[in-house]
């Protein structure tokens, strides 16, 4: 598999900044084998994602990291470099609703997601089975309702003890507290059905089909301390008709949520998010 270095650039935006990163990586004489650009003409921001094939540099991703760190300044940039050797570490979290979790977990058995999922949190013991199966650490740490911080206390000391580079709600029925999405800000990603805020609750499904709803969806975003309002990576729908049954609603919307999460952490684990205020660029 090619290696490669993937420059991620966020800058106010003027004339220039294309030539003179491409310039830059040509000087090194390293080959560019993707890139992508977007100007936000409101904001007047500029977004940049360069992938350089390593082998063409002869360097190490420190030694680039230093020699562009004058270009960075030129421009004011907010920047990054990774490795793509260094597989990112992914823990996720789920309750009782397994098809997020299967879905994410057979995708990372057949290469679909270049990761480490490196553990397993669920406030039930309903997946450690099909986890360990996996061959994958499982943590049941149990949410006592009338004393959550102690449970999110352990959430956090495990996160940090699997030094976890990203953590994927896959239907992990729990508020994350303030602190938890403060300390992991633009590294957690959440999934659920896009019924919100029109019917919450339980059974949204059901709810939809009183309604005589048309259309199925699911949003994948990065959370926050608002509620379901974090920057959204990724949507779809699924369209249905009077002839669908509530329990074809549940099983449409299943499919819209893995497929949705699988694609938002793929783009997160591939350097295509960027985070612009409550929004995000996606290089996708």
């Amino acid at each position: 598999m090619s290696h490669y270095y993937r420059l991620v650039v966020s800058c106010p935006d003027q004339v220039g900044i294309v030539a003179r990163v491409s310039s830059f990586i040509a000087q090194q004489g390293g080959s560019i084998t993707e890139a992508s650009q977007h100007s936000d003409l409101e904001t007047g921001r500029f977004f940049m994602r360069y992938e350089i094939l390593a082998d063409s540099l002869g360097m190490s991703a420190e030694a680039l990291r230093s020699a562009f760190e004058p270009v960075a300044a030129e421009f004011d940039m907010q920047w990054s470099l990774v490795d793509t050797q260094q597989r990112r570490r992914v823990v996720l979290m789920v309750s009782r609703e397994s098809h997020c979790l299967v879905d994410l977990l057979y995708r990372w058995q057949a290469g679909e997601l270049d990761c480490d999922i490196v553990g397993v949190i669920s406030n039930h013991e309903d997946m450690r089975s099909l986890t360990e199966w996996y061959g994958i650490p499982y943590h049941h740490i149990p949410v006592d309702p009338d004393n959550k911080q102690v449970a999110f206390e352990r959430v956090q000391a495990q996160i940090d003890s699997s030094r976890a580079d990203c953590v994927v709600l896959a239907r992990y029925m729990q508020i994350l507290p303030p602190s938890l999405c403060e300390r992991y800000a633009g590294r957690v990603i959440n999934i659920h059905h896009s019924f919100l805020p029109s019917f919450a609750g339980a059974k949204p499904y059901h709810q939809a089909y009183e309604r005589g709803v048309k259309l199925i969806g699911a949003t994948c975003h990065y959370v926050t301390q608002e509620l379901d309002a974090g920057p959204i990576i990724e949507q779809d729908i699924h369209r249905v008709s009077h002839c669908h049954t509530p329990t074809d609603l549940v099983r449409f919307g299943r499919d819209v949520e893995k497929a949705v999460l699988a694609r938002g952490l793929r783009w997160h684990l591939e350097d295509r998010v960027l985070i612009h205020g409550n929004k995000t660029v996606v290089f996708s």
